[in-house]
C-alpha cells in the first residue's frame, strides 16, 4: 500500500499521478505496488513537483509499520530519533526559536 499526498502541484504531475493510483481526494492518491514501481511513481512527482509539494507513505517493516518521505517547502519534515522515522515542524518565519 503506498499513499502520495500532493499540495500546489501542477495539473500534469496530478493527471500522471491518476493513471498509476486513485484519487480518493484532491490530492490524495493510493495504490498497491511494488518497491520498483514505488520508486519509479516517486521519480515521476520529483520531476514535476515544480513549486509543489508532496510525501509519500508506505507499509513496511519498521517500527510504525510505514515510512515516508517528503518533497518540496513544508513546516513538516522528517526526523529520525533513535531510529524511529516522527515528524519535525520547524518554525514559522518571525517566531522565536529556542
Amino acid at each position: 500500500m503506498l499513499v502520495i499526498v500532493l499540495e500546489n502541484a501542477p495539473p500534469r504531475l496530478r493527471g500522471r499521478l491518476a493513471v498509476w493510483l486513485l484519487e480518493v481526494r484532491a490530492g490524495v492518491y493510493v495504490g498497491n505496488y511494488s518497491r520498483r514501481v514505488r520508486e519509479q511513481i516517486w521519480a515521476q512527482v520529483e520531476e514535476g513537483i515544480e513549486e509543489g509539494n508532496a510525501v509519500l507513505i508506505w507499509r513496511s517493516t519498521a517500527e510504525a509499520g510505514f515510512e515516508f518521505l517528503t518533497l518540496g517547502k513544508n513546516r513538516r519534515i522528517s526526523a529520525d530519533f533513535d531510529g524511529v522515522q516522527l515528524v519535525q515542524f520547524l518554525p514559522t518565519i518571525g517566531t522565536n526559536a529556542l
